[in-house]
């Protein structure tokens, strides 16, 4: 291809598209390195700074797609599988309970998870909480435990998707990230090699979000959606408010502590509202119920009547944790170290009375990373024990001097972070009606 991507480039930049041929030429070339590292960079900076088109984005989302393995699944219920996907939240615990309540209605969830950088979780991270937890799956072991528990969270196998991981790894180093044809390609394509009939992305919106304003979110959501559907796969999306963190744990031991309670009916009412709604649309669009709200209150009494919950341990058995957590509480708190001796907590109190206006989710992150809850570089080591735990939601009214939230962390607490998350607060003289997280349902 030498010379070929100049070429693709100044056609690119005069404004003209590139062909479906265009484009498999282009990602065949990054898959089995014929393309250089600057050739490819060229490319993406072209794709960057003039944008595509929808089809474009199919394009290139299907070769991306198709420089890896896809999944197979046997013809009687290939119709049943299904996935979600979020953008990335602060507290956002959601997939932990939304696949065992979705394989408790019936379907299949093979969830090709990742790993938390920067302010935002990883189900992977929270999920090796737990001890023996394995997230590197063979593909025999996916079709085992799909076909035998009905869902699995586990991470990318090196053969999906080859061509995102260079892709992806080149845009990191090159600022060159933040393109919704980019961003959709690398998000859809993996989502698609698990060859799903159907998919709901979460596309979060506000400080703590990677789309900070609704247009911004909007735009990212329909392009994936045009991508997805384009590869058939009836693809819908949310997008849903990411200013406050959800439900009332930060940092991953708490995160499944409070999934797994999420699970026995009794989790925080923003966190079962996502689970129900995004768990609803999935059941509709897989003719597993009459329409979205059936759907979601099928979803809703999985996590009442138990049989999340035992999916739950299910899966987690199959993915080699061992059995005897899920005991006792006591079995539980240990294996997931919050029991540990070593475990300090620190409580923060409301300086006046007040009404819970605001809790700002990207300045409690950015505290729970500094305690060791998440990287700050792809090599760094998680304490998945340290967080943060709130007593207090939007709405809560506040006496002076009540508790509102718990630190957990090694050694002293610095005193600066202690005044971070003091100022994470705002309250109101006045009452807070607490909304909801759902701000639309697109596709």
């Amino acid at each position: 291809m030498q010379g070929r991507i100049a070429e693709l480039v100044a056609r690119k930049r005069a404004g003209k598209a590139f062909s479906a041929e265009e484009i498999g030429e282009v990602v065949s070339g990054v898959t089995d390195e014929s393309l250089t590292d600057a050739e490819v960079t060229d490319w993406l900076r072209a794709v960057f700074d003039c944008g595509m088109d929808g089809a474009e984005t199919t394009a290139l989302t299907h070769a991306m797609l198709h420089s890896g393995t896809v999944l197979q699944w046997p013809d009687e219920w290939a119709h049943l599988v299904v996935d979600k996907h979020s953008t990335g939240g602060v507290g956002d615990k959601t997939s932990l309970p939304l696949a065992p309540a979705l394989a408790a209605c019936g379907l299949k969830v093979p969830m090709i998870s990742g790993r938390g950088l920067g302010h935002t979780g990883g189900t992977l991270d929270k999920l090796e909480s737990l001890p023996g937890y394995r997230v590197t799956l063979s593909m025999d072991d996916i079709q085992d435990i799909l076909e035998d528990v009905g869902c699995l969270i586990a991470g990318q196998t090196d053969d999906i998707a080859p061509a995102d991981r260079r892709m992806y790894a080149l845009r990191d180093v090159t600022g060159t990230v933040a393109s919704n044809p980019l961003i959709t390609g690398s998000i859809v394509c993996k989502k698609a090699a698990e060859n799903p009939s159907a998919l709901v992305l979460d596309v979060k919106v506000g400080r703590a979000a990677f789309m900070r304003t609704e247009e911004e979110a909007r735009q990212l959501a329909e392009s994936m959606i045009t991508a997805g559907n384009g590869l058939g796969i009836a693809t819908s999306a949310i997008l849903s408010e990411m200013d406050s963190p959800i439900g009332y744990a930060i940092g991953n031991s708490l995160e499944v502590l409070e999934s797994i309670e999420t699970l026995r009916g009794a989790g925080p009412g923003d966190l079962e509202e996502l689970v129900c709604v995004l768990g609803g649309i999935l059941l509709a669009a897989s003719n597993s119920a009459e329409d979205a709200e059936e759907g979601a209150i099928m979803i809703l009494d999985s996590l009442h009547d138990g049989s999340a919950f035992a999916k739950f341990q299910q899966m987690c058995i199959a993915q080699g944790a061992d059995a005897t957590l899920f005991e006792s509480e006591h079995a539980l708190l240990t294996g997931l170290g919050l029991l540990d001796a070593s475990l300090n907590s620190t409580d923060v109190s409301a300086i006046q009375a007040g009404h819970v206006e605001a809790i700002d989710a990207l300045e409690l992150a950015e505290v729970a990373l500094e305690l060791g809850a998440g990287r700050k570089g792809l090599g760094d080591e998680i304490d998945h024990g340290v967080g943060i735990v709130l007593e207090a939601h939007i709405g809560s009214e506040l006496e002076a001097g009540e508790a509102w939230v718990t630190i957990y962390h090694r050694n002293s607490l610095a005193k600066e972070l202690k005044q971070r998350v003091e100022g994470a607060l705002t309250l109101s003289p006045e009452p807070v009606e607490p909304g909801s997280r759902i701000i639309d349902v697109l596709g």
